[in-house]
């Protein structure tokens, strides 16, 4: 349209001012009316339709009969619908026209200041193209066109004018010329407020459109923090309501025993219950069940806070899987079921884990797979590439349905299955198995058959160790390299303070007692200790605050300080920078106890020598002769794999069972709580070496 208009005006002027000759120069209006008709098909042609056919029909789905105009929102039938590329979708006609915002994006170089653009850089050189896409290039090409079409105006008022009074042609000239130069200087004004309007049009555009762009954006922020308050409030309700099924099942699992003892005891106290000897063995059960639950929830605790910490440790892993092994033997066969154990000859002897939390999945797990077998067996498989060790844990069991085989790892659920419920257990092995397999870098697979048995499948990454561990002396310790060291303690639990004091005194320990941070401080000042062992909670000043004001006495330069707490959240390594040297566990363990005091105060150990004599007196030997076999193997057995209370608890049983055998089981005991667990499985040893002996004798 504006080529047409632009060729019928030049065609039609021309004509007017009698190029063409005089009958031309009559028919100029009607020239101009039939230029514009033929030249808008003729320049529509030439480019294809591009600045004709504003609106191509591509891009849209061609099978639909309507489709949804993206800004009305309104149904057209497809002809009236075109590709807006500006709003990436379907528009009608009607939004298409009055939509102005676009800037027309679906005609490129359809604009005349496009064109004359795309002109100038193909007709000029760089430099000079570049010029006139300035802002001095835009006033003067502004100007020039202004100037042109004022001259020309001027030129036709002359020739008309000129020609009908020839004697006042030089007066209209200089007229018309004074009138340009006026309408010159009024077009130089005119084209530089053009040529600023333009270009604050197109800053507020851009601005406008920066506006825009930065508020969809903010709208899709909003959009996704929406979102994540929304996840996040679901998963906080998820968590509260995981937290009240937690705490029903902790408040069944810790009920249930306690019902038992309350029950017991008030039988005992009024002299009702039935046999002494049963009421004891189901008070004892059920506060080994509160023991094990309670350790099982500061494991859980531990974990989930990150306060649980793993050791690197050499394990000849042969050995200890054997012993794994004859632990569940024992107990496969004392429910009539088999147990198998089998595992790779490329096995290697020592490896790279913790063996403690190692030796724990191990445990769940194949507890769990005899507990929950009635008939059959229980096996456990081991395949080793290195450095990936694969578990494998297998029963031909009750099975777990295939809807709580990830319940099932979660605390107190047990499954869905018949009779599950009746099997003891706490509900939480599962939940630390995993958790640890997690901690340890490996995966936990379980895969179940109903009424046929279940598979857990457990990856660890052990590492093979070249060199076998050097043998730690376990021999007992007797005391220390150097001069006397004084110890204070300082804690509010009467009890642990004659624990930890009889056992430092008797290894040359100067020790020092407080029953608060207080008095604690006052006695430091005058005993001058070399370390003190300040538990965290008491009621008057708690551990940090009485470590922090020791370090700020005179004597804090050769004052060492461990700090003891039974709750795991408040562990802290200590160093340097801290007030303290070091952090230990309650319940303390004897050993880690003495490991870390050797090393903050840099002690050497001094050992017992080991007896020459028998380890057991012959009186001794003498009740042993007549203990059972059965006695002898788990008291062995519990002695390879270390486990103390299971030791003393078995002690225990005998002792009452058989009042005879006492004075071996007090030797044994005596052993334990000495932790000579060398002598211990020696005197084992023994006797079961005597009884083999006795009954082969008896034999013949």
């Amino acid at each position: 349209g504006v080529g047409a208009l632009l060729l019928s005006v030049l065609f039609s002027s021309l004509a007017f001012l009698g190029i063409f000759g005089r009958v031309p120069q009559i028919l100029s209006p009607f020239i101009a009316l039939v230029v514009a008709f033929v030249a808008a098909p003729i320049i529509a042609w030439a480019t294809k339709g591009r600045y004709y056919l504003a609106r191509p029909a591509t891009g849209l789905d061609p099978n639909a009969k309507e489709l949804c105009c993206t800004i009305c929102e309104n149904a057209f039938e497809r002809s009236d619908m075109a590709l807006c590329p500006a709003y990436s979708g379907p528009i009608c006609s009607l939004c298409c026209t009055l939509e102005a915002r676009c800037r027309d994006m679906c005609k490129t170089k359809s604009r005349a200041t496009e064109q004359l653009h795309s002109f100038i850089q193909a007709a000029l050189p760089p430099r000079v193209a570049a010029a006139f896409n300035t802002r001095a290039g835009h006033f003067f090409g502004l100007l020039m066109l202004f100037t042109l079409g004022t001259g020309l105006l001027l030129s036709f008022i002359y020739h008309q004018h000129g020609e009908r009074t020839p004697d006042h042609r030089e007066i209209v000239s200089t007229t018309l010329w004074l009138v340009f130069l006026v309408l010159v200087v009024l077009a130089g004004v005119a084209a530089w407020l053009i040529v600023l309007a333009h270009e604050s049009r197109r800053t507020a555009e851009a601005e406008s459109e920066r506006q825009t762009t930065m508020l969809m954006e903010e709208i899709e922020a909003h959009k996704r923090t929406d979102a994540a308050l929304q996840r996040a409030k679901e998963i906080a309700e998820s968590a509260n309501l995981a937290k009240t099924r937690y705490i029903v099942g902790l408040s069944h699992e810790i009920r249930s025993p306690l019902n038992s003892i309350f029950g017991y005891a008030q039988l005992l106290e009024r002299g009702l219950a039935g046999p002494s000897d049963n009421a004891i063995r189901v008070i004892r059960r059920s506060a080994e069940h509160l023991a094990n639950l309670i350790d099982g929830l500061l494991d859980i605790s531990k974990i989930e806070s990150g306060m649980l910490k793993l050791s690197r440790e050499r394990v000849q892993l042969p050995e200890f899987l054997e012993q794994i092994a004859d632990m569940f033997r024992l107990q496969a066969a004392n429910r009539n079921i088999e147990f198998r154990y089998q595992a790779p000859p490329n096995l290697p002897t020592y490896v790279y884990t913790d063996q403690k939390r190692l030796r724990q999945v191990l445990i769940n797990l194949l507890s769990n797979a005899i507990k929950y077998t009635e008939r059959g067996h229980a096996s456990l498989t081991v395949r080793y590439r290195n450095p990936i060790a694969e578990f494998e844990i297998a029963d031909t069991g009750v099975g777990i349905p295939p809807e709580d085989l990830e319940r099932v790892f979660q605390p107190f659920e047990r499954g869905s299955a018949p009779n599950v419920r009746t099997i003891p257990g706490t509900g939480l092995g599962l939940t630390i198995t995993k958790l640890l397999t997690h901690i340890m870098g490996g995966e936990i697979v379980a895969r179940s058959t109903p009424g046929e048995g279940t598979q857990f499948n457990v990856r660890l990454l052990l590492t093979e160790a070249s060199q076998a561990p050097a043998p730690a002396n376990q021999h007992p310790i007797s005391g220390y390299v150097g001069h006397p060291r004084t110890v204070l303690l300082i804690d509010d639990d009467p009890t642990h303070l004659d624990i930890v004091q009889s056992l430092l005194a008797s290894l040359r320990f100067e020790v020092f007692t407080a029953p608060n941070g207080r008095s604690g401080i006052e006695l430091a000042k005058r005993c001058q200790p070399d370390l003190a062992l300040i538990d965290i909670s008491m009621p008057d000043l708690c551990g940090w605050q009485v470590a922090s004001a020791l370090r700020d006495e005179p004597m804090s330069a050769q004052l060492r300080i461990i700090m003891v707490s039974a709750n795991a959240h408040e562990y802290a390594q200590g160093g340097e920078r801290e007030a303290h040297d070091a952090f230990v566990m309650k319940p303390i363990d004897v050993q880690v106890l003495l490991d870390t005091i050797a090393r903050v105060l840099r002690l050497e150990w001094i050992h017992e020598r080991p007896p020459d004599a028998p380890s057991v007196p012959g009186a001794s030997f003498a009740s042993a002769q007549s203990l059972s076999a059965e006695h002898i193997a788990e008291l062995y057995r519990l002695g390879r794999i270390g486990h103390v209370r299971g030791i003393q608890a078995k002690l225990n049983e005998i002792e009452r069972e058989h009042p005879a055998k006492a004075a071996f089981a007090a030797h044994l005991r005596q052993m334990i709580d000495r932790f000579e667990l060398k002598r211990y499985m020696s005197a084992l040893q023994e006797a079961r070496s005597n009884e083999e002996a006795s009954r082969c004798s008896s034999g013949h």
